[in-house]
């Protein structure tokens, strides 16, 4: 008995130096492998920040980086993104070259956002050229009503013509000889579901009012496009989209920085909008009338509303440029005031007849209307807009 006593003391001794030993080996092996895991982690997560600090500045400067790293990063990616680079250009083709372009579904008019190069300032961060094409779906707009009764209110500037047809005055500034064969609307063969709407002085604005305060550029002037006359443009343009018409609306500055030369820069972007739709032949140059007097408000009142009048400046070539359409020009003014003198007698003033060309040798039926005067509001001026889309659509649909 006492020689097993011995031996098992024995044994237990031994499996505990044993223990012991291997405890130790385990505890420095255990210091080791936490030490080597942790240098490995603190080096993979400098690694990657770096990385990523690299990738984005990779991003900043070269807009291709992300595809790239997609790319390599994930199976089929490379494919995808260069068929749907391919879907792209050839939608951007297809929008370049047609006026009927469904930009959201979630609009029920559709607008497309193009930037203009221009002179930059601290006020001016981009020139917006909007064009808004045709949909199948139409705003829910307010139509100009007929059958109303009509009143031109008193003005500070009387109304001179020198010539009367068929009712429509003209006030002729020229030397040209106007002839009742060539106001002769009968005539008159023109494109009658394409408009182009621009400002050759985009800049102009109206006398500011307590929901329509803005910021002055100058004497009646505001580079805000949402209160100058391209927001008037606005409003005719949804009218007439609501009637079912094609219409670009430009609202590109061509009268800021620089007043002068803006004919010059308002036809080099009629001719850019006529590249991308040609046989456009209304051409609407929107205007505000340039008398810089608070107290000259031409207005009239139709039923219960006070809106502004509207006027045609027609160019011709009485200034030597050539232009060979001026009198296709006056026909179509003659026929538009004609149904509006039927429609809303005093919503037009005399036709200006100016040896200038303004830019209306570019179409069949290109004008200037201006809408009111400095003395006027926006607000009515943009509320004349529904009545001359009424009376345009009349005209256009015979």
């Amino acid at each position: 008995m006492f020689n097993v006593a011995v031996i098992n003391v024995r044994s237990i001794i031994k499996y505990l130096i044993i223990l012991i030993v291997a405890s130790i080996i385990l505890f420095f092996s255990f210091r080791i492998i936490s030490k080597i895991t942790k240098d490995t982690f603190t080096q993979s997560v400098n690694v990657q920040n770096s990385s990523t600090e690299v990738a984005n500045n990779s991003l900043a400067t070269s807009p291709n980086a992300f595809e790239r790293i997609l790319n390599q990063t994930i199976p089929g990616i490379k494919d995808f993104n260069k068929e749907n680079k391919t879907n792209s250009n050839n939608f951007a083709k297809t929008f370049k070259n047609s006026s009927n372009v469904v930009i959201s579904s979630e609009l029920p008019v559709f607008s497309a956002l193009v930037l203009k190069e221009e002179p930059q300032n601290e006020n001016v961060q981009e020139v917006q050229n909007v064009t808004i094409a045709q949909s199948d779906e139409t705003q829910d707009i307010e139509h100009a009503e007929t059958n109303v009764t009509t009143e031109v209110l008193d003005s500070i500037v009387p109304n001179k013509y020198t010539n009367d047809f068929e009712g429509v005055e003209i006030k002729n500034g020229t030397d040209c000889t106007i002839t009742d064969d060539m106001l002769n609307v009968d005539t008159l063969d023109i494109n009658k579901k394409d408009i182009i709407i621009f400002h050759t002085h985009t800049c102009e604005s109206y006398t500011p009012t307590e929901n329509y305060q803005y910021e002055a550029s100058g004497n009646f002037r505001t580079i805000d496009l949402n209160y100058s006359v391209a927001r008037v443009g606005d409003s005719l343009s949804e009218q007439l989209l609501s009637y079912g018409y094609n219409v670009i609306h430009d609202k590109t500055y061509h009268d800021y920085p620089a007043y002068s030369g803006s004919y010059g820069r308002s036809m080099a972007t009629v001719e850019n909008l006529l590249l991308t739709h040609p046989g456009t032949d209304i051409i609407i140059d929107l205007h505000r009338d340039a008398i810089a007097d608070t107290t000259y408000a031409p207005s009239v009142k139709i039923g219960d509303e006070v809106v502004s009048q509207l006027m045609f400046v027609i160019g011709t070539n009485g200034g030597g440029l050539e232009h060979p359409n001026w009198q296709q020009n006056l026909q179509f003014a003659v026929k538009v005031q004609k149904k509006a003198n039927e429609l809303y007698p005093g919503l037009f003033r005399p036709i200006l007849m100016s040896n200038s060309r303004y830019n209306q040798h570019l179409g069949k039926a290109a004008c200037i209307i201006e809408v009111g005067a400095t003395g006027n509001t926006l607000e009515q001026s943009m509320a004349s807009m529904k009545y001359l889309a009424k009376v345009l659509d009349e005209v256009l649909k015979e």
